[in-house]
């Protein structure tokens, strides 16, 4: 949320959000990219991240007349960057390599 007094700043949570970000599921994709898409959009979030594992690409979706257009389709060797953030914005090699050695690390113990 980029205005602290927003009225959507509620006393125990946010009601809202400026950006929101979604990773593809393996799982499920059709809820993060078709369901929760419609959820965002209901909820009035001006800007909305498709982070897909599967394609390694982040789209950046942008909300018009209650509905989700899509800005930018950012791959490899690109940047995405928010509209409503106008400092934010990310590699698209970072994001995926990133997520890739939190994966493949050891945790703890394990060799």
């Amino acid at each position: 949320m980029g205005d602290a007094n927003d009225a959507r700043n509620a006393d125990r949570y946010w009601t809202g959000a400026d950006l929101v970000m979604e990773v593809v599921s393996a799982s499920d994709p059709d809820r993060d990219l078709v369901a929760k898409r419609r959820d965002y959009a209901e909820a009035a979030s001006p800007e909305y991240w498709i982070v897909d594992p599967r394609t390694k690409t982040i789209t950046v979706l942008k909300l018009e007349a209650g509905e989700y257009v899509e800005h930018c389709a950012s791959g490899c060797g690109e940047r995405a960057a928010s509209l409503v953030l106008p400092t934010f914005a990310a590699e698209v090699d970072h994001v995926f390599a990133a997520a890739g050695a939190s994966i493949n690390e050891p945790k703890g113990d394990q060799p």
